[in-house]
């Protein structure tokens, strides 16, 4: 296991899932990972957030998974989102990850139904103890409405394949606080792009990235420098991308970031109700930020 853990660094993105006329457009996933691989990006994480999970079918979750997996073939590690707000439903969906072949899954903190900590401990306990893979619980407070607290990570480090941790506060004071309190080789990754800098500098091992869907190539180079040190390099890096994170975020994730997928050619930028396709003020930011990343011409 702990071999294992130390594949997963530097940059992992949050795949988008292609739709096309409402259906999942397996031929332009495929398209997409091959291309994402090819530019360099250490990993892979499709069926999470930014894949849309929330609309996904049972049926299409597991085959976006499956898909990732086949395409993968092997070549970067697949960390397959299979979190819940249900318990059993999560155990379900990570044991199908485990026969399909991934690496590892990530696994969100249950929303909206707000669990205690000890809830909370328990929850990814339940899905360790079902499901001998590596587990990388996915902290997103903005999302879920409940926070892992510090003290609670400490607590899960502590089981054998509760791998690591995937970090969406953009709270620079964390990594550094769980490092002291977790397990040795427990992994670190960033959730959100805009402090990735940052929290490399605190130690961290990787970040599982929107952006990287759109500029895999410079994101799996600013997580190159990070991890030897070059933070001088890595900020001339981050000051390139920093305004196409903004833009990416500008209206509801992944409305913008699939509008510039479909900009780069690899997919439509159709999303699924209760989302709608990105306005032309986001547009047009999204555009601008990706001139001035050298992604597109103007």
């Amino acid at each position: 296991m702990r071999d294992q853990r130390e594949r997963f660094k530097g940059s992992l993105p949050a795949l988008i899932t292609p739709f096309k006329n409402g259906d999942v457009d397996e031929a332009a996933f495929r398209r997409f990972i091959a291309w994402q691989i090819a530019e360099g990006s250490h990993g892979l994480v499709p069926a999470g957030t930014t894949g849309e999970s929330a609309t996904l079918s049972h049926e299409e979750h597991n085959r976006v998974i499956e898909i990732c997996i086949d395409e993968a073939k092997g070549r970067v590690p697949v960390i397959a989102g299979t979190g819940s707000n249900a318990t059993d439903e999560a155990i379900a969906l990570t044991k199908h990850a485990k026969a399909a072949g991934a690496d590892a899954v990530l696994s969100v903190a249950p929303y909206y139904n707000r669990p205690t900590q000890e809830g909370l401990y328990r929850h990814f306990a339940a899905i360790a103890d079902a499901v001998d893979i590596p587990i990388v619980v996915y902290n997103v407070p903005g999302r879920t409405a409940v926070d892992i607290s510090v003290e609670t990570l400490a607590r899960l480090s502590r089981v054998a394949n509760i791998v690591g941790v995937k970090d969406a506060t953009a709270n620079l004071m964390r990594p550094s606080r769980e490092r002291l309190a977790c397990a040795e080789g427990f992994r670190f990754l960033s959730g959100e792009d805009g402090t990735a800098l940052g929290y490399m500098a605190h130690g961290g091992h990787g970040c599982i990235s929107v952006t990287a869907n759109v500029a895999p190539k410079l994101c799996a180079e600013f997580q190159d420098a990070c991890m030897q040190g070059a933070f001088d390099t890595a900020l001339k890096l981050q000051d390139r991308l920093m305004p196409l994170h903004d833009a990416l975020f500008c209206e509801s994730s992944p409305i913008p970031v699939k509008f510039a997928v479909s900009l780069l050619g690899f997919s439509s930028d159709e999303v699924r109700l209760p989302l709608v396709t990105a306005s032309e003020g986001a547009r047009a930011r999204v555009r601008e930020a990706m001139v001035s990343a050298g992604l597109i011409k103007a």
